[in-house]
């Protein structure tokens, strides 16, 4: 059986490949000594958009507002379509044991690996590479020290939250002000404040 490793991205994921020994090259992962090393492109996955939620939120009415979904649903992003189904099916491979989420370590890292996790449908366990450089010897050594996946599942819900509170006030909000001044108006959680600011 076979360890799946996910990176962030690709050029992170070659150097785990090369330093796992996984030397085998494939269209959107490597694989050797019993690792498959895979990548995203940053985000592979995000919150679909308010019809993807909601058809009934494709026309912008202030009548609809505010959004707020009962249950969020994922979206594949479309340039990253083809990388998103490589690494589906690298999870769901019936020789797959187990997976190391070697995603950036921090908040939005943990949120990457999540969302492609939950969105291949894959419930297989997961470990933690958690380290802050990219030498090979910080690699080597956190592979020695791999962490369980459950560790950072409040990592995983602040994530979710921060998430979940920019789709809410950037879409609702958008639409909000485009509606009420008849122009494209675009409003953010981070973007408006820093703006105003600057």
């Amino acid at each position: 059986m076979k360890t799946l490793v996910f990176a962030e991205k690709p050029s992170v994921g070659r150097d785990i490949a090369r330093i796992l020994g996984a030397n085998q090259k494939g269209k959107g992962f490597q694989e050797g000594n019993g690792y498959i090393v895979t990548w995203g492109f940053g985000h592979l996955v995000s919150l679909g958009s308010p019809e993807a939620q909601n058809p009934d939120w494709k026309k912008w009415s202030l009548a609809t507002l505010p959004m707020l979904p009962q249950k969020w649903v994922l979206s594949v992003i479309p340039s990253a379509s083809e990388q998103f189904s490589i690494v589906a099916k690298l999870m769901l491979r019936d020789d797959v044991a187990e997976l190391i989420n070697a995603a950036d370590a921090g908040r939005e890292g943990e949120l990457i690996f999540r969302l492609v996790y939950q969105h291949s449908g894959c419930a297989k366990p997961f470990k933690r590479l958690w380290i802050s450089s990219m030498t090979d010897e910080a690699i080597k050594d956190g592979f020695a020290d791999l962490r369980p996946g459950e560790k950072y599942d409040d990592l995983a819900r602040a994530a979710a939250g921060r998430s979940h509170a920019d789709w809410l006030v950037g879409m609702n909000f958008t639409r909000a002000y485009t509606k009420k001044f008849n122009e494209m108006l675009t409003l953010g959680r981070v973007q408006t404040p820093t703006l105003a600011m600057l």
